[in-house]
């Protein structure tokens, strides 16, 4: 009786929106490609992150090397 006056008589209505809504599964479907998105850019950080050091020894050592080279005029 309390809940049929909190609702408004519209207690079967509620029940079935509720019902409804707990069965409705589109949001669950946002949410894991959220976290697999989120993983992915992670990931990719973090090969970056590695790659850049080795990136940036590799480029030094190119430069060097060109730098004591000469260039033969014919």
């Amino acid at each position: 009786m309390k809940l049929n006056c909190i609702l408004g008589g519209n207690t079967m209505k509620f029940f079935k929106l509720s019902n409804k809504f707990s069965r409705d599964e589109d949001g669950a479907v946002t949410v894991d490609w959220v976290v697999l998105t989120s993983a992915v850019v992670g990931l990719g950080i973090v090969v970056l992150s590695t790659v850049a050091n080795g990136t940036k020894s590799l480029g030094s050592n190119i430069s060097g090397d060109l730098a004591t080279r000469q260039v033969v005029n014919y």
